[in-house]
C-alpha cells in the first residue's frame, strides 16, 4: 500500500513539471469600437463631427483681424464720412430688450455689437448701405495688406527664419550670406581699373645754411 502512494506522488510531481499545452488564439474573437461619447449614437457621433469642421472651415481661423462681425477699411470709413454717407458709431445699452419693445430694429444696432456686417447684409429686409470702389478692392483681397503682420506696418516682416532671400550684391544661392576666402581682400580703386592722375613730382632746393640752422654749443654761447 505505501509503495503505491508513493508512486503516485512520484507521478503528480512529474507531471507539474511538464510542459501545459498553450492554448491556440486561432477562432478567438474581439470586436474593435471606435470612440463614441456618451448620448451619441456612431451615425450621430460622425454626423457632429462633419458639422463642426464644415463650421470651423467657414470661421478663417488662420486669419488675422476681428472676429465675430463683418468690417471695411479706414479708407472707406472716411470716404464714406467725407460723403455724408457713415458717422461714428456708439454701443446702445439693453439693445435686445429695446428691439422686442419696438422701440429699435436690428439694423439700428451698430454691426459690431449686433455680430453683423457693415453694410446691413446681415439683416433680412434691412436697406443696404452703399459700396464704395474702395469697399470693392478691399473685399477682393486688399484686406490681406491691411492685416500684415509686420511689426513695420505693410511688408513681408522680419525674416526670423533666414529663409528668404537677402537684399543686396548676388549671391550664388537665396537667401545663403556671401562667402570669402581666407585671402579675401576688399576691392580697391586700382584693382577696379579707376585711372588716376600720378602724383607731381617735388624737386628739393639746396638753401644756403643760415646762423639759425648752425649747431649750437654749451649754452648757445661757445
Amino acid at each position: 500500500m505505501r509503495t503505491y502512494i508513493c508512486l503516485a506522488a512520484f507521478v503528480a510531481g512529474a507531471q507539474a513539471f511538464q510542459a501545459q499545452p498553450q492554448r491556440s488564439a486561432v477562432g478567438s474573437s474581439s470586436a474593435l469600437f471606435a470612440y463614441v461619447p456618451a448620448g451619441f449614437t456612431p451615425e450621430s457621433w460622425k454626423a457632429y463631427k462633419a458639422k463642426e469642421k464644415a463650421k470651423q472651415a467657414k470661421q478663417n481661423l488662420g486669419g488675422v483681424g476681428p472676429r465675430g462681425f463683418k468690417s471695411r477699411s479706414m479708407q472707406s470709413f472716411q470716404e464714406a464720412m467725407e460723403r455724408g454717407e457713415a458717422e461714428h458709431l456708439l454701443p446702445v445699452f439693453n439693445a435686445n430688450e429695446r428691439i422686442k419693445k419696438g422701440e429699435l430694429k436690428k439694423e439700428d444696432i451698430p454691426y459690431m455689437q449686433r455680430g453683423g456686417a457693415w453694410d446691413n447684409s446681415d439683416v433680412k429686409g434691412a436697406k443696404q448701405k452703399k459700396w464704395l470702389s474702395s469697399d470693392k478692392d478691399y473685399s477682393k483681397g486688399g484686406f490681406k495688406k491691411e492685416q500684415s503682420v509686420s511689426i513695420f506696418g505693410y511688408g513681408a516682416g522680419l525674416d526670423w527664419t533666414g529663409a528668404k532671400g537677402r537684399r543686396g550684391p548676388a549671391e550664388s544661392v537665396p537667401g545663403a550670406a556671401p562667402k570669402f576666402g581666407w585671402n579675401y581682400k576688399a576691392p580697391n580703386v586700382k584693382s577696379m581699373g579707376v585711372k588716376t592722375a600720378a602724383p607731381k613730382k617735388t624737386v628739393a632746393r639746396k638753401t644756403q645754411p643760415t646762423s639759425d640752422d648752425k649747431p649750437k654749443k654749451f649754452f648757445g654761447l661757445f
